[in-house]
């Protein structure tokens, strides 16, 4: 262990795009991560500022919209990676047993091996914990799925340890190679894994999930329900309570035919008519 560790703090004026953010830089950071109200704590044994140019690079793309403030350090190093890795327990969702690599899988359930940089993309966070809840609800093992803005991959894990054909996309390269990554961790295979969006997407899927975030779920509405066939199921996650009206108001030619809430976060089912 070195003496020394970089400390990179974000502090971000809009609450609301904290978990969007966290979630990003989850799938570039492969050390701990610490998420508050308004903030973001990254630290490393590494020179963090790739970690702010691939933010400042991220808030680019979408405008500039979102304001963070950075602050980085150099602190004394203590033990802190056994301290979070000692933080982050298996996780059990419906039919699946999600556990990181320090664990051993669990008999009698479906298991999903994730080394999480924090507990996003590992069925920890509210919208992955009800997605997995609603796919191992849903899917019976015979469908073509994609999964957009895949991030870690857990949600195609999913799908693909039930029997599905799989196909994922994100518009972040980092989180098209931590999902490929997954995969070959957890010795499954993908039909499909580009960098992109639904637009990409070649014919009709059985099933589309996009856990995004409710601006982003507005902005491609079309393509994913250009994706899913006629009676297909359109899983929609990643939206904050009190910004739901607006992704139904956009989604209301579709038959809405479940509605999932944990914590402030609402997960949405509808069937393609």
């Amino acid at each position: 262990m070195m003496d020394k560790y970089y400390e990179l703090t974000m502090t971000l004026k809009n609450e609301d795009v904290v978990e969007f953010i966290a979630d990003f830089v989850a799938n570039i950071a492969g050390d701990g991560l610490e998420v508050g109200r308004n903030s973001i704590i990254v630290r490393s044994e590494n020179d963090l500022y790739n970690i702010k140019d691939a933010v400042n690079s991220l808030v680019g793309t979408l405008g500039g919209t979102i304001d963070i403030k950075y602050k980085m350090e150099q602190k004394e190093n203590v033990d802190w990676i056994a301290t979070y890795q000692n933080s982050i327990a298996p996780i059990e969702v419906g039919k699946f047993y999600i556990y990181p690599s320090w664990y051993e899988a669990k008999e009698g359930k479906i298991n999903i091996k994730i080394d999480p940089a924090l507990a996003f993309g590992s069925g920890h966070h509210a919208t992955t914990f009800s997605c997995l809840d609603v796919i191992g609800e849903y899917l019976n093992g015979s469908e073509r799925v994609l999964d957009v803005g895949c991030g870690s991959g857990i949600l195609g894990l999913a799908c693909r340890k039930l029997g599905a054909k799989v196909e994922l996309c994100d518009t972040d390269p980092i989180s098209v190679d931590s999902c490929e990554q997954n995969f070959a961790l957890n010795s499954a295979e993908y039909e499909e894994l580009w960098e992109g969006s639904a637009n990409q997407a070649f014919g009709k899927y059985d099933v589309v999930i996009a856990n995004i975030i409710a601006d982003v779920l507005k902005f491609i509405v079309h393509d994913l329900k250009k994706a899913t066939k006629q009676d297909g199921l359109l899983i929609l996650s990643g939206i904050l309570d009190k910004k739901e009206s607006q992704v139904t108001e956009m989604y209301g030619d579709l038959a809405l035919i479940e509605r999932k809430q944990k914590d402030e976060w609402v997960t949405l089912v509808y069937r393609n008519r």
